[in-house]
């Protein structure tokens, strides 16, 4: 998968252990909105999560987006955008060095909605399913970049709103 870009935070040593992560996300969009898991503070996260061992990108895909936001997708419509890396210093533990590869796929999906299977912490945050124009995304998005993630979401999508103008 192409590389779209990367964020490199440099607030790490060489020196350090790496811990590496591979995710998924999906972007889906039907009559110019876009699926997005949504908290209860308003912000916006593109559905997708990490690969499991043993498992293969698409399943994970189909996975993660069936637990995020009970959608599911049409195996024949994914399609790969690319890739965005991050390389930083771990959150959750700052002697480690921590890089994550993000593959996004543009995804169709068909008329079934599932229940959620929220983690711990999707549900403290209050997320749900929400449909919402790419305008409306980053404008609440550009007010409550406080995480990494949030960071790397809203830069992807700023870049898929030009890659899409053409």
């Amino acid at each position: 998968m192409d590389l779209l870009f990367s964020l490199d935070s440099k607030n790490y040593t060489d020196d350090m252990p790496v811990f590496e992560r591979f995710g998924v996300r999906a972007l889906i969009c039907r009559d110019g909105l876009w699926a997005m898991q949504q908290s209860k503070y308003g912000d916006y996260k593109i559905p997708g999560g990490g690969v499991e061992k043993g498992e293969s990108y698409h399943d994970a895909l189909h996975r993660e987006v069936l637990e995020e936001t009970g959608l599911h997708i049409l195996e024949d419509s994914i399609k790969e955008i690319g890739e965005v890396l991050e390389i930083r210093k771990d959150n959750k533990n700052e002697k480690q060095k921590y890089i994550a590869h993000s593959y996004h796929y543009f995804c169709d999906v068909d008329g079934n909605v599932s229940e959620l299977a929220l983690t711990e912490s999707e549900q403290k945050l209050g997320y749900h399913l929400a449909w919402a124009t790419l305008d409306e995304i980053i404008a609440t998005n550009q007010k409550v970049v406080e995480r990494p993630e949030q960071n790397r979401d809203l830069k992807f999508l700023i870049w898929l709103r030009e890659y899409l103008k053409g």
